[in-house]
């Protein structure tokens, strides 16, 4: 099988190690980092680099890039595909992307799908990519309504291949939806948590709590702030709630009201058992 792979950061980059692993698979791509491609055929996870004249040949084409970057490349090369190739965008948010890419299927021969590998660590790029990245993770595929049935199964298939443990096929809505609460408002919770004073005292005072909290601090900021911006209306419905809860346990703190307090903290926990 001829694959594409347009962007070679951690998910990219990851996508290529552990395709590349089964021998039958060429795989040709391509990123702005010139240095990616070049580390990529250096760990013979590439066999050629993805141009304009090859990308005819791809059964396969993954897009790994940021939100525009991603629709640019795929409305700059839709009649480039190959007849019947699946292209599938790979990134964190939906509605925006599949609105504007659903209505290539009805244009051109080849098929699209929005995809959303939810599988990631607080580092990026080809550096720290690797072929378990996807082991037993979950991807998200939300196809419109001209995709048969029996292309999503070819789908599923593959990135089952891929070391995914579970397919989920949703609508771009419910996963922008959702994602904005177990994705993106952690990622502001713990980027805003590091930037108090404290942060820079806690080495010996700090255990496991702190590192749960602060580990996805880091992070790309050009790319997830994109992926914010894009689901601003969901996201500001999870930080409101997220801030009025907040605020429940500062005034319960401020006004020491210990009945208060507790009830506040047994309610999260029961949250949490019941949200498993």
């Amino acid at each position: 099988m001829n694959i594409g792979i347009v962007g070679l950061g951690l998910i990219g980059g990851s996508f290529a190690r552990v395709l590349k692993q089964n021998d039958n698979n060429k795989i040709f791509a391509a990123d702005v980092n010139r240095s990616a491609y070049l580390a990529a055929c250096m760990t013979g996870s590439c066999d050629d680099e993805l141009t304009a004249d090859n990308i005819g040949l791809c059964d396969y084409i993954l897009v790994c890039a940021y939100p525009e970057a991603s629709v640019n490349y795929i409305i700059e090369n839709k009649n480039r595909f190959k007849k019947g190739a699946v292209v599938i965008d790979c990134c964190g948010v939906k509605r925006d992307i599949c609105k504007r890419l659903n209505p290539l299927n009805e244009k051109n021969d080849f098929i699209f799908v929005g995809g959303h590998p939810m599988a990631g660590t607080q580092q990026w790029g080809f550096n720290h990519s690797r072929a378990s990245l996807f082991s037993g993770a979950s991807m998200i595929l939300t196809p419109d309504s001209t995709v048969e049935i029996s292309i999503l199964e070819k789908i599923k298939a593959f990135f089952l291949d891929c070391g995914f443990g579970t397919v989920v096929f949703t609508s771009p809505e419910e996963h922008d939806k959702i994602i904005a609460f177990t994705s993106q408002l952690p990622h502001i919770i713990s980027n805003a948590y590091v930037k108090s004073p404290s942060a820079l005292q806690h080495k010996g005072f700090s255990a496991g709590s702190y590192k749960d909290m602060s580990r996805v601090a880091k992070l790309n900021g050009n790319l997830w702030g994109e992926l914010f911006l894009k689901n601003s209306d969901y996201l500001i419905d999870e930080l409101d709630i997220f801030i009025e809860h907040l605020t429940e346990y500062r005034d319960a703190l401020k006004n020491s009201n210990e009945k208060e307090l507790s009830q506040l903290l047994t309610d999260g926990s029961e949250c949490k058992s019941k949200a498993k």
